[in-house]
């Protein structure tokens, strides 16, 4: 289909339908009077909707729509925005907005935009009880269950663990193992990578598709605003979705505590790469699937209440995954036998893990990880300056926040066998003499903190990371 529209001005973002079938869900957009943009999640041998689930699925798919639509919405940012189906309840229409201006954060920034005052959903001037006029009255509610919560759909006791590909999730993969905890490594597209690293876990695996509209594209020629989208709360609509027609009461996420905190400050606004990973999000998605989807369907980062440190220090423990896991973006869709087919050695991700993991892994062993010593070489030195926010700020990346890194470097620059590498002689010699050396320690980034909301039977995980 050729596209004649010019997506910069364009007036009308227009949410058309969602729709449910077969595995299929397909949720169609457009930008005015245009065709129609239609993008599709493939649920692999999806069984049929059980009757008790309707309602909550019926909500999840809703949502899915709504969450989904911010890969298109970027591609014009209109002034208005449209829903087929009617208004949002207030608290509905509040999580979105929320995760339009600052999951979009970082793509205004990086285009000049202002987002501020320009995303507004319709919301309805009544906001009634989730459960009346949406079929969802059937179940019964806990006692304690606020009276606006969903009903309890005695979902079965199972965990839905995003993979990633990288050392985060396989962290909370083991933790969940060790308990005892039934999951699933879940991850959605085509990575081999990831597809690898959710077979080295052991656990049963779903692993579903998303397929982009493609006239996007076709849009992005004609000149579309592009940039960074909240991938991340993307894919946890669509686990939404999946709890539901699977059967788990549980989507567990393994986003550090560090993910909220944001990258930089612009024109008053805070703007912070991974927001759709941070605990500020996940307090928003957890509650309303609690009051819209289901009381028993717990949405959470398992990892939550720990920083990168803390984690990279638990999975030095996990000597199986060293050969299949990397948190490398250039080379994510790459696999093979040596590490260079993993880690590209050139990117934040590479830099930030090597230098994470290095106060916690034998030398020898972190090289062998790599395939070369990222600390030894003077061209890495903007990289790893940027991650220190030393004449630069945080990379627009998933990686840990500038103090973490200096505690991290501080540390190496006080280990022997470390002194000598270039930008670890450079760090003592041109960059520690600037910092204060009791903001330094390492100790105070392992311990973690009460800031969760890990429910009460994965709690005992929490511990099994602690060990």
């Amino acid at each position: 289909m050729t596209m004649t529209i010019q997506p910069r001005l364009t007036q009308v973002f227009r949410f058309l339908h969602a729709r449910y079938a077969d595995g299929v869900a397909e949720l169609a957009y457009a930008f005015d009077d245009g065709e129609p943009l239609v993008e599709r999640i493939r649920f692999p041998n999806a069984p049929a909707v059980p009757a008790a689930r309707q309602g909550a699925f019926d909500a999840a798919l809703k949502l899915l729509h709504l969450v989904a639509g911010v890969s298109y919405y970027k591609a014009g940012v209109p002034p208005k925005i449209e829903l087929a189906d009617g208004p949002l309840d207030g608290a509905t229409a509040h999580l979105v907005e929320a995760l339009y201006l600052h999951g979009l954060a970082e793509f205004a920034y990086r285009n000049g935009l202002d987002l501020r005052g320009r995303i507004n959903f319709p919301r309805s001037t009544i906001s009634p009880s989730p459960l009346l006029g949406e079929g969802r009255g059937e179940g019964s509610t806990s006692p304690g269950v606020e009276k606006n919560a969903a009903p309890v759909l005695g979902l079965p006791k199972r965990t839905l663990v995003p993979i990633g590909g990288g050392k985060d999730s396989l962290v909370a993969v083991e933790a969940i193992k060790a308990i005892g905890g039934e999951a699933t490594a879940v991850w959605i597209g085509n990575s081999p990578l990831i597809a690898a690293c959710a077979e080295r876990t052991g656990l049963p695996m779903l692993n579903i598709q998303r397929e982009l509209a493609p006239e996007l594209f076709e849009l992005n020629r004609l000149g579309a605003w592009n940039g960074h989208i909240p991938v991340t709360a993307v894919n946890s609509a669509i686990l939404a979705v999946a709890a539901i027609l699977y059967g788990y009461d549980s989507i567990t996420f393994a986003n550090e505590r560090s993910a909220s905190a944001a990258t930089l400050e612009y024109e008053g606004q805070q703007v912070n790469h991974q927001w759709s990973k941070g605990y500020a999000f996940e307090q928003l998605l957890g509650d309303w699937l609690h009051s819209h989807v289901a009381a028993d369907l717990d949405y959470c980062s398992l990892l939550r209440p720990y920083s990168e440190l803390a984690i990279t220090r638990a999975f030095a423990k996990l000597t199986p995954y060293f050969d299949a896991f990397s948190s490398c973006n250039r080379n994510f869709r790459i696999l093979g036998p040596k590490p260079a087919d993993r880690w590209c050695g050139q990117c934040p991700k590479c830099h930030f893990v090597f230098l994470a993991l290095a106060p916690f892994l034998p030398k020898p062993r972190l090289l062998s990880i790599f395939g070369r010593n990222l600390l030894d070489d003077e061209s890495q030195a903007a990289g790893f300056d940027a991650l220190l926010e030393y004449q630069d700020h945080k990379p627009f990346e998933c990686v840990g926040e500038g103090a973490e890194a200096r505690a991290a470097m501080y540390t190496l620059s006080q280990r022997p066998e470390w002194q000598e590498d270039a930008l670890v002689a450079r760090f003592r010699d041109e960059i520690l003499p600037q910092l204060d050396a009791a903001q330094l320690a390492l100790e105070p980034w392992l311990e973690p903190s009460a800031e969760h909301r890990v429910p009460a039977r994965l709690q005992a995980a929490l511990k099994a990371i602690d060990a």
